[in-house]
């Protein structure tokens, strides 16, 4: 027997096609698969999304830090993008870390012909970076990027020192105060990661310059962690991208990041990784332990909403 490998002459309509919505990220590949690429797809694929992955840059580095990196130029970038979203109907976007200035120049051209699909911009810790081209890689985000941003995410710290730079109260922002820095050049929303709370407690909160709309308080891990901010950035995407309302959406994806982090494991020698793929491989009430003897993994795979929805991190 012979196969084709002729694709069809022509495109399917849309009744003739089903499956999982279309998500779309823009990362650089990390290869310790802490944060990146792979931290995006893993987190979206567990919230039951079909992943577009866009490289915009190389990360060269390990588990303890990145040394350097290698952006991709922007025409490949801004190709790799178009191609996809010609053969492709994408419900949200994710963009993580570019690469440089005219990468973001050119994520923000394909936004901008996609008006109305959801964006979640991640800011992460860019401490590895040179000075100046820290100080033009942000400026680009807040001049490129930010306008076309639904919803902010990022540490309490990153998020301060980028968009509140002369801060001089004794006490740090809060959270509505860091969605109002925001908001000015263009998101509407912010989730704003990493609140030192009392208690040895960590709190994350999804915020307006008007109000608070979420929150989620947990203890403190031991561990110190790589990838945390990506694993729900990532998630609170593809939930968005799965119609969920921005609300839930964003506690289903705290509650998704809480588990990963308590599944967590250290692969290296330096810091500790979420296990965004927990639930492939527990039981219930076994998180982190995997199946128990003799029971099949089939059993342990159930769908990642109706567990979130049932231990959604009340808000």
């Amino acid at each position: 027997m012979t196969h084709s490998s002729e694709l069809p002459s022509a495109p399917l309509s849309s009744s003739d096609t089903q499956g999982l919505p279309c998500v779309m990220t823009f990362n650089a590949n990390d290869p310790s698969g802490a944060g990146g690429l792979a931290a995006d797809i893993a987190a979206m694929v567990s919230a039951s999304c079909h992943v577009l992955p866009v490289l915009t840059a190389v990360l060269v580095g390990d588990t303890r830090r990145v040394q350097h990196q290698v952006a991709i130029d922007e025409e490949t970038v801004e190709e790799q993008a178009r191609c996809a979203l010609e053969d492709m109907t994408v419900q949200a976007f994710k963009v993580g870390y570019a690469g440089n200035p005219e990468n973001l120049g050119a994520i923000a051209r394909v936004l901008s012909d996609y008006d109305g699909v959801p964006v979640i911009a991640y800011m992460p810790d860019l401490s590895w970076c040179e000075e100046s081209e820290l100080e033009d890689y942000l400026d680009a985000c807040a001049g490129l990027l930010l306008p076309h941003t639904t919803v902010l995410v990022g540490n309490h710290s990153t998020l301060c020192r980028w968009l509140l730079p002369d801060w001089d109260e004794e006490r740090a922002p809060n959270a509505r105060e860091v969605a109002r820095a925001a908001a000015q050049l263009g998101p509407p929303y912010t989730l704003v990661t990493g609140f030192n709370a009392p208690d040895l407690f960590l709190e994350n909160h999804l915020a307006t310059p008007e109000t608070l709309l979420a929150s989620s308080r947990y203890e403190r891990f031991e561990a110190s962690f790589s990838g945390a901010g990506e694993t729900l950035s990532a998630a609170l995407c593809a939930l968005l991208g799965a119609e969920g309302e921005l609300v839930d959406a964003c506690a289903e994806a705290m509650t998704y990041l809480d588990r990963s982090l308590g599944a967590g494991f250290r692969p290296g020698m330096g810091r500790a990784v979420p296990d965004r793929l927990f639930w492939a491989h527990e039981s219930e009430g076994q998180a982190g332990l995997g199946p128990e003897p003799g029971q099949p993994a089939a059993d342990a795979s159930h769908d990642l909403l109706t567990t979130l929805s049932s231990d959604a991190t009340p808000h």
